[in-house]
């Protein structure tokens, strides 16, 4: 037997932009079979004079899935995209491999292509071992069932038997925290309820092969710290893990390996700490102190665009991206808004593992702020604390009143560094020393 669980040569996987092409889910394909006869006996029905319909046409009108306008057509190369280009790797058996890369970067079409989700358009995966995948929590999920029926369900489309589910039936409503409600409908399931149960059914999936796509990335922190339990747990006992997430923290932690994707092809492919130091090394923000965030990456391409720029200045309000330990920093967020309301405004600092080390919030300090129309929001830090390094500034902007409303986030809005200087005497904190400089005195009592 081959030491290798998964071997990827030359893959490629084309879309056709505009509107030509279609995919479906599942439920759309089994909805359109059912519809089908109907739309065809209508379709083949030939319009009178009048308007009214008369009897079936011998010839019926072209399928939008005619060759002439399915993928496999060559009208044009300009009217294709590679979402991956001649990308290849290999990981053994026990291998957590994780993949990073920005948005758009092909990452879950990698993932897709080794479920079998979808076909390759060159090159080839194998795979060997049983798969499971965890791409989207909740696939499957319908609302007029109880939380138990669903389980079920959703355990059998991820394929497991029925004995699985049993054994581990109480785990699964354990892990989510749902005991009181199994057997409620899911429809009356807060979304946090909802992500947790379907959640909890993937991680109790006992494959060979383990593909997980950022699905750690929901519920509140306390079920993400669980989630992130399971994982380790998962790879200690040696199966072959794909890991693909925005949070560096997370990947460090997990992963023995890493695979960067970038446009689609692999720009690096090797240990963990390396690929995640070569794409945080490669940010386009790096060295820059102002950004315009309009064409800014947000959490997924349909970003509702309201957070419209950032510069960091000194104090003094020169514009730069360098900074010192115990000065002071100026942080000038532009907007645009559609309509007036109470918001506030969030800049979470992040390290360049991604992991948060302080937020400044402008509801820390008053009260909510009216906004409107166009303009800039700035935030002074007086005494910047932190530590020598390279940083982040992850914006949000929502609404307050009369509820709140999350309206507009960009992950890594624009980086900094930081030199420690001599702050603390010229000495420099190794690492594991905290994030965050503090000058004390000591005395002998």
């Amino acid at each position: 037997m081959s030491d290798l669980a998964i071997q990827v040569e030359n893959l490629s996987k084309r879309y056709r932009l505009g509107p030509h092409q279609r995919y479906r889910t599942l439920r759309e394909s089994l909805t359109a079979a059912i519809a089908s006869p109907l739309r065809r006996w209508r379709d083949r029905r030939p319009m009178t004079d009048d308007g009214s319909p008369g009897l079936p046409s011998p010839v019926p009108r072209p399928s939008q899935f005619s060759p002439a306008s399915s993928v496999s057509g060559q009208p044009s190369e300009d009217g294709y995209i590679w979402a991956l280009k001649d990308v290849s790797f290999s990981v053994k058996h026990g291998e957590v491999l994780g993949i990073i890369g920005r948005n758009g970067a092909g990452k879950s079409t990698l993932l897709k292509i080794l479920s079998r989700i979808t076909k390759p358009t060159e090159g080839r995966a194998v795979v060997n071992g049983r798969v499971g995948s965890l791409l989207e929590v909740g696939t499957g999920f319908h609302p007029e069932l109880t939380g138990r029926e669903n389980v079920y369900l959703n355990g059998a489309i991820l394929g497991m038997k029925r004995a699985e589910l049993e054994r581990t039936f109480d785990e699964i409503v354990a892990f989510a925290e749902v005991e009181k409600f199994i057997d409620t409908p899911v429809k009356h399931y807060s979304s946090g309820m909802y992500v947790r149960l379907a959640f909890a059914v993937a991680a109790h999936l006992e494959p060979e092969i383990l593909l997980v796509d950022e699905v750690l990335a929901v519920g509140d922190a306390e079920f993400q710290r669980k989630c992130l339990g399971r994982m380790s747990e998962v790879t200690k006992e040696g199966r072959t893990v794909l890991f693909v997430s925005h949070n560096m923290a997370s990947v460090a932690r997990l992963c023995t390996s890493g695979l960067w994707l970038a446009d689609g092809h692999c720009a690096y492919w090797g240990s963990s700490p390396d690929a995640i130091n070569r794409y945080l090394a490669s940010g386009t923000s790096a060295g820059l102190a102002h950004v315009d965030l309009r064409k800014a990456p947000g959490w997924d391409s349909q970003r509702r665009v309201i957070l419209t720029s950032v510069t960091t200045r000194t104090i003094d309000g020169r514009e730069t991206s360098e900074f010192r330990t115990g000065e002071g920093m100026r942080i000038q967020i532009g907007y645009s808004l559609s309509e007036e309301i109470f918001a506030y405004c969030q800049i979470n600092i992040l390290n360049v593992l991604g992991e948060r080390v302080m937020t400044l919030r402008t509801t820390h300090a008053q009260p909510a702020m009216k906004l409107a129309s166009e303009g800039i929001l700035e935030c002074i830090v007086a005494d910047l604390r932190l530590v020598s390094g390279d940083y982040m500034l992850m914006l949000e902007i929502g609404r307050e009143f009369p509820h709140v409303e999350w309206l507009d986030c960009v992950p890594e809005a624009i980086r900094f560094h930081v030199s420690l200087g001599d702050y603390l005497g010229g000495v420099e904190l190794t690492h594991g020393q905290g994030m965050i400089a503090q000058r004390s005195s000591w005395s002998l009592l």
